[in-house]
């Protein structure tokens, strides 16, 4: 009996695991796409988390304009903006902004939906062809008041940024972001926009991924997930916090689109290219400056490089703070140490002794919604007073003896002298943009500097590679180009941008270094090492390697082919067929890109080019004419932009305006002095008018900027014996 009953026990036993095996064993088929849900089908069985994100920022994220979302005062309310009177409406249900129109008459719009709930709430309108735009009043929700995001500058309709130009179009500027499976669907041929999305709002499946697959499994009969699918979601929950930010990254960054159709399953450097730490983004040491919602700060932390999620902080559902006041640091941190008058320095309870006041100062964006930087620094007032930049002290301290330097004085009574990030990597980014010759030693340094987020060492690659053209900081490029960091890897072709090799050996040894990121497991630095490819007078080698490089611009062309409706997109087209020798298409991709944009600069320049080297002098001509205007415009309103100014003076140049050549490229010498290619172009300039003394004194300080060049060196001597012939 007891035997019967020890094999009765291990047959089942025996068939309960050929079960589980079998069960376990059993997946989806290979290659199953999963579809987008919606949201109602998530609530079903998560309805904690359904009533967390319910009013959410995520929830409110867009909406109908329905009175169960508008927040705004639409009845019969004004207001003036530098002549122009719009008026708020309602009739019934339906909301309106008369306003000035894209022909700059005034007229009548119905708000189709809003956007945002706090601190400000936005409305758009749809105009023709599924274009969507984004209004130009917007309703305070704190003040309960209209008001203008630009105050202080009127745009015309002619103008990108007038709300009915392409900075304000919601199509390509909002959307992605405030819906959820958002798809564009622009079609170039009729200029129509046939946009679809699954769901308004940041839904469930905006952050874990189109959920059918897991809906699937979730109702099957198995006891696990599927061994090839998991849950079917993305998988946000484990050690590496990389999966969750890069849930987050595209719509809390400041990037470019590499390639569309990004899902939370996907790796942020497939679909976008992050900005780096630009001077015309962030300050020189990696505060927010301009409006780059958060991830590139936050990449610069030590937080980030210890592993930190956005979910450490936040709920992920109702986006609250997790914690009030400084427990939420004192989770990490300890309390005794930190959380005490000895530390802050400031009375317990006090504005100043919370942690977030001086690690994550705030400033404002669109008027009236502050925002706080994510780098989590420590104040450096020692660093406003070196580079200009804020802090945190002289934020809340702002009487007239409390300067920067009495800031820096307090800091070093409470800390001491000594920083543990001296020099701050702020002063070398500092150095490097201004283009400071000391300051090449340090940037090399600070590239394998790993006390700092990626974001910094990829920031100074870029700067060796844009502005460093010597035999030590080409070696760093070449190396960064084999880094294990994405973002370095896409800095450091910067490099290569326009790029001539000086021998055939280093043409070889360069074309076969890029030829390896055409197999790269990042698209966006397979399709960035593809463009810069087609612009150089080398190509690949073999046969393997042309074909990667014809798979790479296919991905490269697919993705500007999808933001179609962008002008940009059609330039850079017309840039890779002008590479190819397809002439009749770079010319199509050109005039596309001036239709589209008219009032934007740029296009007309590369199709006068194009037109001159046909022997099309006269069309050229006529385009640059039209185009010195845009450029003109361009640099009246943005005086301190050295670039523009730069590219002002090449076109009074080819227009035969030497005298206003000259002062545009003075001026961009001036405002970037340690530019050689400004001042290369100037001292040739100079050189054609025969103004030896200006030539020989610009040449001077070309070569003070770079001293072991030898093309500037003879210059120099050609320019000697053309100012004095006789040798006298």
């Amino acid at each position: 009996m007891k035997k019967r009953w020890i094999y009765g026990i291990t047959i089942f036993l025996c068939l309960t695991s050929i079960g589980l095996a079998i069960d376990w064993w059993t997946a989806l088929p290979e290659g199953e796409q999963a579809t987008y849900v919606g949201r109602q089908t998530c609530f079903e069985c998560h309805q904690k988390q359904a009533e967390e994100w319910k009013s959410s920022d995520h929830d409110l994220a867009m909406n109908p304009a329905t009175p169960e979302f508008v927040l705004g005062d639409f009845d019969n309310t004004e207001l003036e903006h530098f002549g122009i009177t719009s008026r708020m409406s309602h009739e019934g249900d339906k909301y309106y902004v008369t306003t000035q129109g894209p022909d700059g008459k005034m007229a009548r719009f119905e708000v189709k939906y809003v956007i945002g709930v706090h601190p400000l709430q936005q409305y758009l309108a749809e105009l023709e062809r599924g274009k969507v735009q984004v209004l130009p009043v917007t309703w305070d929700t704190e003040m309960k008041r209209w008001y203008y995001a630009s105050p202080d500058e009127p745009f015309g309709p002619e103008d990108p940024l007038h709300w009915t130009g392409s900075a304000q179009n919601w199509n390509h500027m909002c959307a992605e972001c405030h819906t959820t499976n958002w798809a564009k669907n622009y079609d170039i041929a009729t200029d129509t926009h046939h946009y679809s999305f699954s769901e308004m709002r940041v839904s469930c499946e905006a952050c874990h991924g189109p959920g059918s697959i897991h809906v699937k499994l979730a109702n099957s009969h198995s006891i696990f997930w599927d061994r090839r699918y998991g849950y079917g979601l993305a998988k946000l929950k484990g050690k590496d916090a990389t999966a969750q930010l890069e849930s987050c990254a595209p719509c809390h960054s400041h990037r470019r689109h590499v390639s569309p159709g990004h899902t939370p399953l996907d790796r942020f450097h497939d679909h976008y290219a992050l900005s780096l730490l630009e001077d015309h983004l962030y300050h020189p040491d990696g505060q927010i400056d301009e409006e780059v919602y958060v991830f590139g700060s936050f990449t610069q932390s030590k937080m980030y490089r210890k592993g930190v999620r956005c979910t450490d902080c936040h709920n992920p559902h109702s986006l609250r703070l997790k914690f009030k006041g400084n427990k939420l640091c004192t989770q990490c941190h300890l309390e005794a140490k930190y959380d005490v008058p000895g530390h802050h320095h400031h009375k317990v309870g006090s504005k100043g002794a919370a942690c977030v006041e001086c690690h994550m100062p705030t400033k404002t964006y669109m008027g009236v919604d502050p925002r706080r930087d994510h780098s989590l620094r420590i104040p450096r007032p020692d660093l406003t007073v070196k580079l200009g930049t804020p802090n945190a002290c002289n934020q809340c301290h702002t009487k007239p003896n409390e300067t920067p330097e009495w800031a820096a004085k307090k800091v070093d009574e409470w800390y001491g002298p000594k920083r543990r990030d001296d020099p701050h990597y702020g002063e070398i980014l500092a150095a490097g943009q201004a283009g400071n010759p000391d300051a090449e030693r340090a940037l090399i340094k600070l590239t394998r500097e790993k006390e700092v987020g990626p974001i910094v060492r990829a920031t100074a690659v870029s700067l060796l590679a844009s502005r460093y053209d010597t035999p030590e900081s080409r070696k760093v490029v070449e190396r960064a180009l084999k880094s294990k960091e994405e973002l370095v890897r896409m800095a450091a072709l910067r490099g290569f941008e326009g790029w001539n090799p000086r021998t055939e050996a280093e043409a070889s040894r360069v074309g076969k270094l890029l030829a390896e990121g055409l197999t790269d497991d990042s698209r966006g630095v397979r399709t960035e090492v593809a463009r810069i490819l087609s612009a150089l007078p080398i190509m690949p080698d073999t046969a393997s390697n042309r074909q990667a490089l014809d798979r790479a611009l296919k991905e490269y062309r697919k993705n500007l082919l999808t933001d179609g409706d962008q002008s940009g997109s059609h330039m850079s087209l017309g840039i890779l067929y002008a590479n190819e020798g397809d002439l009749k298409k770079a010319e199509e991709e050109f005039q596309r890109a001036i239709k589209l944009a008219p009032a934007v600069a740029g296009a007309r320049s590369n199709l006068a080019q194009l037109l001159e080297q046909q022997g099309r002098t006269q069309e050229a001509q006529e385009l640059r004419s039209e185009e010195v205007k845009l450029l003109a415009r361009d640099a009246r309103l943005l005086p301190e932009n050295a670039l523009l100014q730069y590219r002002l003076g090449l076109l009074y140049y080819l227009l035969g305006r030497e005298d206003e050549a000259a002062g545009a490229l003075k001026k961009a010498c001036e405002l970037e002095p340690q530019s050689a290619d400004f001042r290369l172009m100037l001292t040739l300039l100079y050189e054609k008018q025969q103004k030896w003394e200006q030539a020989l004194d610009s040449v001077k300080q070309l070569i003070q900027l770079q001293p072991q060049n030898p093309t500037f060196r003879q210059i120099q001597m050609n320019l000697q014996q053309k100012a004095n012939p006789q040798g006298k």
